[in-house]
């Protein structure tokens, strides 16, 4: 079964989560503030966290990056917090995803289906795609990226994002499309999405982030990836 983390202070907030979650089969643990949470993040292994960002004990942000430290679980945002720079503070802490309170339950528990789908390992397709470049290589079979011989640990949104613009090197992937293959099909109009996971992309994988050779913006439009070079071996194709 699914294990959720929720983390909230509002008693009647995580009473409705823990009724709804448990009503479809998902196994939930509660935490009331950050300490409680990180602990139980240690003890437990959730499969996804869902976080309120007002904590009495420390900020929500700081848990996110107390768990992005270590790792990869999805992380929803649940927050009465609505601006854009909040937002985007959240996401570029490590949170795949942002509902704002107050929320509805049906798309509170679709934004976590999908957050959980995407940290499901691929089922196999038949084919192996290894991309690779002068500083890192990119495996898509094993879900693995590899710069100057390290191993570079993505988030689930991270990889998601990344296996989307790979697929279609050299070509341009709308915004529209990107969030919806990335996020789900309720998604289109998230744009600050984009530009934060995307630096976080160029980050962690370009030599320079500042003057990308990979992940190439177009303005208004979409992103494209480009490789120099690409090796892909189609296991079973015909020859």
């Amino acid at each position: 079964m699914t294990r959720v983390l929720v983390v909230d202070d509002e008693p009647q907030i995580v009473r409705a989560l823990v009724i709804n979650l448990k009503a479809r089969r998902y196994e939930v643990d509660a935490a009331p503030d950050g300490a409680t949470a990180l602990d139980l993040a240690v003890a437990r292994h959730p499969d996804v966290v869902v976080l309120d960002l007002g904590l009495p004990d420390m900020d929500g942000v700081d848990v996110i990056r107390g768990l992005r430290g270590w790792t990869r679980v999805p992380i929803l945002v649940l927050s009465a917090r609505h601006t854009s720079e909040e937002k985007v503070e959240a996401l570029d802490a490590g949170a795949d995803d942002y509902v704002t309170k107050p929320f509805g339950m049906d798309e509170l528990l679709a934004r976590l289906r999908a957050a959980i789908r995407r940290a499901e390992p691929v089922s196999a397709h038949g084919d192996v795609v290894v991309v690779r470049t002068e500083g890192f290589t990119i495996d898509l079979a094993a879900k693995k990226v590899n710069r100057d011989g390290r191993d570079v640990r993505l988030t689930p949104t991270e990889w998601h994002l990344l296996e989307v613009l790979v697929r279609n090197a050299g070509r341009l992937v709308g915004q529209k499309q990107l969030l919806q293959e990335v996020w789900g099909p309720s998604y289109g109009t998230e744009t600050n999405y984009l530009r934060v996971y995307m630096a976080q992309l160029r980050r962690k994988l370009e030599a320079d982030p500042s003057h990308p050779r990979h992940f190439i913006t177009e303005p208004g439009m979409g992103y494209r990836f480009e490789a120099e070079t690409r090796d892909i071996s189609d296991v079973g194709a015909d020859s």
